[in-house]
């Protein structure tokens, strides 16, 4: 399917994925409708910060997934629906697991609610990674048993199998996107990337400080995962209501990247672990890998940017985001 002219709502879009695909979007020609949530702040998140072009070619909406009126509005008449909005940090999953519930299963029901009564071309989910777990076996496979080590993880397989319950019951076009680790520029300090940069490029932070460093992670550039998007939303070989994984199959450990981002910063600050940002035992994932290869012969995507050039992409993006003075006086990123 081409993307010229056809209607497409990205949710999330105001988010580090959503708005890079919805750039992708607007430069492949579609109308593209950006949903960002709501807020009293006139902020659309990312939105805001694209080239004005950019901007003047989509349409920009305010919004929340969890309003299934609001939703049932918004997805008529639409040809493409790329539901990217969800609640994403691991972390705060633990003290608040009703409301990633409230957002990424019952925010996606709404969503796929008005795809039933509108019809579109197809509805692509996106999952994630870590609905597998510490990997039982790697490279990890969408035959891999799906295994809920947090909240967040749990909530993302419900979503995935409701996701499945709706093309069975009632033949809707949808596709399930499973992103590995993406990184890249915009993405917030919640991620080990984004963190590990900021420290290194600081002068406030003496030391760069982690959590859990032995843990390897299959890291997929933004603009590659955008792509894996754009194919999953155009090819015609998909099967609807299955799974379709998005990495590198590259897996490198945490300690491996934060040596990386030293090196290419130039920085000599010291590794220091710091307890408050380890997740419980039994609900760390030790290892993610990814078999892309069915995404892979289904429409020939494939990630196309080593770990060096996409952290050097994101360290430059960082050292104009930091001289800029989008930080708070406590020094902490401004998003």
């Amino acid at each position: 399917m081409s993307y010229h002219r056809a209607k497409v709502l990205v949710t999330g879009a105001d988010g580090f994925i959503g708005s890079r695909l919805v750039e992708r979007l607007a430069e492949a020609d579609a109308a593209v409708t950006a949903l960002s949530l709501y807020n009293s702040l006139d902020s659309h998140g990312w939105l805001d910060d694209l080239e004005p072009g950019v901007t003047a070619a989509i349409t920009r909406v305010r919004g929340d997934v969890r309003d299934p009126a609001f939703m049932m509005r918004l997805c008529a008449d639409q040809d493409v629906i790329f539901h990217l909005a969800a609640l994403i940090a691991v972390p705060h999953s633990y003290g608040a697991a009703q409301s990633y519930v409230d957002v990424n299963v019952t925010g996606l029901v709404n969503v796929l609610e008005a795809a039933r009564a509108h019809r579109p071309r197809r509805v692509i989910v996106t999952s994630t990674s870590e609905v597998y777990g510490t990997a039982r076996f790697t490279p990890i496979t969408e035959q891999h048993p799906l295994h809920g080590q947090s909240p967040y993880a749990a909530s993302k397989i419900a979503a995935d199998m409701m996701a499945e319950a709706y093309v069975r019951s009632f033949e809707l076009p949808v596709v399930i996107l499973r992103p590995f680790n993406t990184y890249g520029p915009r993405q917030s300090e919640r991620a080990v990337i984004a963190s590990t940069i900021r420290q290194a490029l600081d002068p406030a932070c003496p030391a760069i400080r982690l959590g859990e460093t032995t843990t390897r992670r299959d890291f997929t550039y933004v603009d590659d995962t955008a792509a894996a998007f754009m194919a999953a939303g155009g090819s015609a070989r998909l099967d609807y209501g299955s799974a379709y994984n998005a990495g590198t199959g590259i897996a490198v450990t945490i300690a491996d990247m934060a040596a990386a981002v030293r090196r290419l910063t130039g920085t000599n600050k010291p590794i220091e672990s710091e307890s408050a940002r380890l997740r419980p035992t039994d609900s760390e994932v030790r290892a993610l890998l990814a078999d892309s290869t069915r995404l892979a012969d289904a429409t020939g995507w494939r990630a196309e940017t080593p770990l060096d050039a996409g952290l050097a992409h994101t360290i430059e993006w960082w050292r104009r985001t930091l001289a800029s003075g989008r930080v708070r006086a406590d020094g902490s990123y401004l998003v």
